[in-house]
């Protein structure tokens, strides 16, 4: 096939979202040979280096980053233009390529994906789960989940749940052997269950608060993690406390396989958002996605539900 820039472009595109180019290779169905060839074409046209190769990784120089950040969304457009106009009046297509944390795909997303799917068939929803930020422009996405204190002001929100809790817990036995913590300095002398942050590397501060005033406590223990799901079994078995999002020890709580200590200083949130670039052209598809979401929400803060639906028959 003739080179032509488009083709080589969205080759770029597909490595520089992936920083790889066996992955990006097998995401197009392509060699990983022929997509190189394609990005070096693509490089020639313009007369700059946009990768930096290794035998092991993929960067982008800064003419690649600014044509990644410019370009990728355009791109993405005009492909979900070509499914539209394969669409039937009225039928919403495309995917919805979305960044969540871990958390909010138990507790936040399966009533949205549920409603959205069975609404619009032919759509399709890419989650990537990660609990660190991450620039959905850069990165080709079409929005994100994450709570409220981690959103930029330049990012259209929609509130999606109401406020939680993060509680320390521990397990009885953990208590009976140990003693339990009465105020925040007390767990500097406990054995805690921490964790890495992925962004910075930093152990994370656990954070407390009564009334006006609030605590960032730089815990120690045994064991060290970069994600909370797999810490559960651990804290049950008393190996230390455990910082935690309440809705998911609120069952362990209930049968009394753990306990809550210092309830008077856990730490409020404001709930979940789905945030989007307000400078960004929405696509059918996501803009079905957000009405989803919107309904869902404030079913949720009314405790109604939706009257399901007749499913659409097909000439």
């Amino acid at each position: 096939m003739a080179f032509t820039p488009l083709n080589a472009l969205n080759a770029f595109l597909a490595v520089a979202r992936k920083r790889s180019f066996a992955v990006a290779a097998r995401e197009l169905g392509v060699s990983a040979s022929s997509l190189s060839q394609s990005v070096r074409q693509l490089e020639a046209r313009l007369g700059v280096a946009l990768l930096t190769r290794t035998t092991r990784s993929v960067a982008l120089t800064e003419p690649g980053r600014r044509l990644l950040e410019h370009a990728g969304p355009s791109v993405d457009q005009a492909l979900a233009a070509l499914k539209v106009a394969a669409a039937e009046p009225g039928e919403v297509t495309g995917s919805v390529k979305l960044t969540v944390p871990s958390i909010a795909v138990h507790h936040v997303l399966p009533p949205m994906l549920e409603r959205f799917l069975k609404r619009h068939p032919r759509t399709e929803v890419e989650l990537r789960v990660e609990d660190a930020m991450v620039d959905i422009v850069a990165e080709g996405l079409d929005a994100g989940i994450r709570m409220s204190e981690s959103l930029e002001r330049d990012m259209v929100q929609v509130r999606l749940s109401e406020g939680y809790r993060f509680v320390v817990v521990a397990a009885p036995a953990y208590l009976e052997r140990r003693g339990v913590p009465e105020k925040p300095k007390d767990l500097l002398s406990h054995d805690c269950l921490c964790i890495r942050s992925n962004t910075t590397g930093a152990l994370y501060q656990w954070e407390l608060e009564r009334g006006a005033k609030s605590w960032r406590v730089p815990v120690r223990g045994p064991l060290i993690a970069t994600s909370f799901q797999g810490l559960f079994p651990l804290v049950e078995q008393g190996v230390g406390l455990m910082y935690a999002f309440e809705p998911d020890v609120a069952e362990r709580v209930r049968r009394g396989a753990l306990r809550v200590v210092l309830e008077p200083y856990a730490a409020h949130v404001d709930g979940f958002y789905l945030y989007f670039p307000s400078r960004a052209r929405v696509s059918p598809a996501l803009r079905a996605f957000v009405d989803v979401a919107r309904e869902v929400a404030a079913e949720r803060r009314t405790g109604t539900r939706e009257v399901p639906r007749s499913p659409k028959r097909r000439a």
